[in-house]
């Protein structure tokens, strides 16, 4: 029985605990005079049992999934003949690879070599034994856990207290998931750049004018030591992000207003969704359209007026990508004027302040802190792009502030560091990690900036 068929039944298990924890309360309240009797009602005597057979047996899949498979090669490890087991760590490792895709294969028997053929057969065996012994403690556990919970079924019993407790330990289970995945991310990336940073200086990263990652991965391989000055990728990414914004900001914001305030209810449930499908399109049909529609049309454009635009421009990009994340301010912009109460605009209007006026002099700076956050959103959704750019900017990493030129982003060039086979130590590589790690902070300065902006401009009304 597989880990997906034990999720199954041991959610099979939890829902039969439910009902058999409901009926044994329902009958214990009946021989004490009643339901009122019961501390709780029915249905939480039934979580209780449910939980105690699901949540411990869960448990215990969880920690069998993350532990077997170290065990289990240990164990193979001390089988394995002398002259295999002193192989060195990357060839043992490829060895054990080997024994595995055999083992999965089930063509153990047409293996020629008879070590790898004896190997693979005990590791079936381990596996085929750990699944055994792992399918009768769970099974175990979910039972002990349904018979010891049903036996603590009494009147008294707090199950409610004791569901909610642990509704709550989930719930800062969860929390905490969040957020060490964000430590682990960031540590992770951090670890990595200041490798990076042994082999470059950080000066030399963040100041430099010209990006060209390309080294020798062997020694006696003929290749550039590499240029790794960041300053074209950001103007890059900054000038698209900033052609973008300009572009879906006003748009986005202007909807918004006239969605939330002039439109009729008719036109509005046609129009929101209409608009908000824009964010549902993949970006690589974005991509589609800027190269071949867009692009075109602003170099034939720029050649008519003797202007000379390249093939893959920046304002091709931004201008398309604009159009992409007009949903991200309009629909949040929108949210949160609606949301404003209607006393607020009763009582502009009876202060003699015209539609223009109340929007521009209340709405506006009531809802501010949700409009800065679809901004912020929308920001953070063009700065990290890398398929519309791709397909229509292109990856020259010029650093210019010419629109018309091509350019490249950050995204675009980690994508392009971590393709293909390259060596997880060079420079070359770990350069994307310098980058996420720049990339990071730029965003956090984003939202600091952001946050003080609604600190200072908000208005707050009781």
């Amino acid at each position: 029985m597989d880990a997906t068929t034990l999720l199954v039944v041991i959610t099979t298990l939890s829902l039969l605990g439910y009902v058999l924890g409901r009926q044994r309360s329902i009958k214990v309240a009946a021989n004490h005079g009643g339901q009122r009797k019961l501390h709780s009602l029915p249905k939480y005597y039934g979580y209780m049992v449910s939980l105690w057979t699901g949540l411990p047996a869960l448990v215990l899949l969880v920690f069998w999934l993350i532990f077997e498979p170290g065990i289990i090669n240990s164990m193979l490890l001390a089988e394995l003949p002398a002259e295999m087991s002193a192989l060195s760590e990357n060839k043992l490792s490829l060895v054990m690879n080997d024994l595995q895709l055999l083992a999965e294969s089930g063509r153990i028997k047409a293996e020629t070599d008879p070590v790898k053929r004896s190997a693979a057969e005990t590791l079936v065996g381990l596996e085929n034994r750990s699944q055994l012994v792992r399918n009768i403690l769970i099974f175990s556990v979910a039972l002990a856990g349904t018979i010891w919970s049903l036996s603590r079924i009494r009147v008294h019993t707090r199950a409610r207290v004791f569901v909610e407790r642990i509704i709550r330990y989930l719930l800062i289970l969860c929390s905490l998931v969040a957020i060490l995945t964000t430590i682990g991310i960031v540590l992770s990336v951090l670890f990595e750049s200041l490798r990076f940073f042994k082999s470059v200086p950080l000066t030399d990263f963040m100041f430099g004018t010209k990006w060209s990652p390309q080294t020798a991965i062997r020694a006696d391989q003929i290749g550039s030591s590499g240029t790794f000055g960041a300053i074209p990728l950001f103007a890059g990414t900054l000038l698209i992000s900033a052609i973008a914004l300009i572009i879906a900001v006003p748009t986005g914001l202007m909807s918004a207003i006239y969605l939330s305030e002039y439109a009729s209810s008719s036109f509005r449930a046609f129009a929101k969704p209409l608009l908000e499908i824009l964010a549902g399109i993949p970006t690589v049909v974005y991509g589609f359209f800027a190269a071949l529609t867009v692009a075109p049309f602003i170099r034939n454009l720029g050649e008519t007026i003797g202007l000379d635009v390249a093939s893959e421009s920046a304002l091709a990009t931004g201008i398309v990508m604009g159009i992409m994340i007009i949903p991200f301010v309009s629909s949040l912009s929108d949210d949160v004027i609606s949301a404003v109460p209607k006393a607020m605009r009763d009582a502009a209007y009876g202060m003699g302040a015209t539609q223009s006026e109340t929007i521009r002099q209340v709405l506006i700076p009531a809802a501010l802190p949700g409009i800065v956050g679809g901004i912020l959103l929308a920001a953070s959704r063009a700065i990290g792009e890398t398929m519309i750019v791709v397909m229509a900017a292109g990856l020259a990493a010029n650093l210019t502030a010419n629109p018309l030129q091509a350019v490249t982003t950050v995204t675009v060039q980690i994508v392009t560091l971590l393709t293909g086979d390259q060596e997880f130590d060079s420079p070359k590589t770990l350069a994307a990690f310098a980058l996420g790690l720049m990339l990071f902070i730029t965003t956090l300065v984003l939202n600091v900036i952001a946050l003080h902006i609604v600190r200072k401009y908000r208005e707050q009304y009781e």
